[in-house]
């Protein structure tokens, strides 16, 4: 079911604006809305995106991408490669919308986010 909507839009982004891009547009693709703390991580909430993904599935690649982003955010470097890691090695996977509309494989979107926290803590 969220490849299916995930596909959607990216088929919708080189065609015609769809419900699906509205959707997309909201932050959350194929979960209910807040699931993935995106308006808090858009509105620079950390905290309570931190809060929010904490109390969700630790087993979802999006949750776990999202979480690793804002632990980075709130100086948890450690926390939020540990989360990058899972969601790289966990056995679900599948294509997320990021926020610019990039479509991606959510191992290599983990593996994206963990060389840039890895990136900005090499350059201190």
């Amino acid at each position: 079911m969220k490849n299916a909507k995930i596909m959607a839009f990216a088929i919708g982004l080189t065609m015609t604006v769809s419900p699906a891009l509205a959707q997309a547009q909201e932050g959350e693709i194929g979960y209910d809305r807040g699931a993935l703390a995106y308006d808090a991580l858009m509105a620079g909430d950390n905290k309570a995106a931190v809060a929010k993904l904490e109390s969700g599935k630790l087993t979802d690649p999006a949750v776990m991408i999202n979480l690793g982003q804002a632990y980075a955010r709130t100086g948890r470097s450690g926390d939020a490669a540990k989360m990058f890691v899972a969601a790289m090695s966990s056995n679900r996977s599948f294509d997320l919308v990021l926020a610019d509309g990039q479509v991606m494989n959510s191992r290599k979107a983990a593996e994206m986010a963990l060389n840039d926290l890895n990136g900005r803590l090499a350059s201190r």
